[in-house]
């Protein structure tokens, strides 16, 4: 077997019959007659004369020893072979097309993968999120709703409240501090809320809201505000802390609001905060696995969080 033969014995070698096919200029203005019906309308488009598309074809017909085309009343219709060739070689060409404008775009950035408490996410981020594409249109990023211990490897980035130990393995980004307060409806309010300020006071028939993932937050309020917390006729707890937030807003009762997470009910009058806010001394951190480079996606988005608090 000869040292510069491919494929099987007795095969023929591949650049061999890559070397068989007629020219690829030839194919172009074949494929284009083909595919417009007319030689002229080709030579158009290929920006050549009638008569090199004419040439061109001929090369191929003469190669194969088969007809493409047969001339009819001045125009030219394929035939059965011309057909074959002509499928054979658009889908050739579409091939070739969209391999080039891959090579031309350049690679798609994997997005970064952050973990968010959900209420924050919810409450506080998704409608913020269009400002922050608007900002950084080339930083993609996908968002995972999670609290507490963070793992790296299936996140690159978390957002998370001071309120568990994170080990010395992260990197902590101050975003901003923790700031709470009562909110209930403005009607509800009005019913069940006298005064305002430090001189507000809640009636005996107030309802308290709680939420299990964040059982203590009437006493913080209460130690945070140095007042006592209200002795309530009723009580409700809800299993996430945006379900009594929802049902503040509805007209439940009042609920312990962070002002992130209501800021923008307070501002659009759907919810009312008749004590204010005040500092419990927590706050909310971008965790990472090292610190973030100057100008990298996580440094960007680390500026846009703090700039948005």
């Amino acid at each position: 077997m000869n040292s510069h033969d491919d494929g099987e014995p007795g095969s023929r070698p591949a650049w061999r019959e890559r070397a068989a096919l007629p020219p690829l200029g030839a194919l172009r203005c074949f494929e284009a007659a083909a595919r417009l019906g007319s030689f002229t309308r080709a030579a158009q488009e290929l920006h050549l004369t009638h008569g090199a598309i004419s040439r061109a074809v001929r090369s191929i017909e003469d190669a194969l020893g088969l007809a493409l085309f047969e001339r009819r009343n001045q125009r030219v219709h394929l035939t059965a072979a011309g057909a074959c060739l002509r499928d054979a070689a658009a889908g050739a060409f579409e091939l070739l097309a969209a391999t080039v404008r891959e090579l031309r775009e350049p690679p798609h950035k994997p997005a970064l993968v952050v973990s968010c408490e959900p209420t924050l996410l919810m409450r506080w981020l998704i409608p913020r999120l269009p400002a922050f594409q608007a900002a950084h249109p080339g930083i993609a990023l996908q968002w995972s709703a999670g609290g507490g211990p963070v793992g790296f490897g299936e996140v690159d980035l978390a957002i998370r409240r001071n309120d568990f130990a994170w080990g010395r393995d992260a990197h902590a980004q101050h975003l901003f501090d923790e700031r709470i307060g009562p909110v209930c409806s403005p009607a509800y309010r009005a019913a069940h809320v006298g005064g305002a300020g430090r001189n507000a006071r809640f009636s005996a028939d107030v309802c308290l809201l709680h939420s299990a993932t964040r059982a203590g937050a009437w006493d913080e309020w209460a130690r945070a505000a140095r007042r006592k917390r209200p002795a309530a006729a009723m009580q409700q707890t809800f299993e996430h802390f945006y379900f009594s937030l929802q049902a503040a807003a509805a007209g439940v009762g009042v609920a312990i609001g962070p002002w992130q997470l209501v800021r923008d009910e307070i501002e659009s009058g759907v919810l009312t905060a008749p004590l204010g806010f005040v500092a419990d001394g927590s706050a909310y951190y971008l965790l990472s696995p090292a610190p973030a480079r100057a100008g990298s996606p996580a440094a960007l988005l680390a500026q846009w969080l703090r700039a948005q608090a």
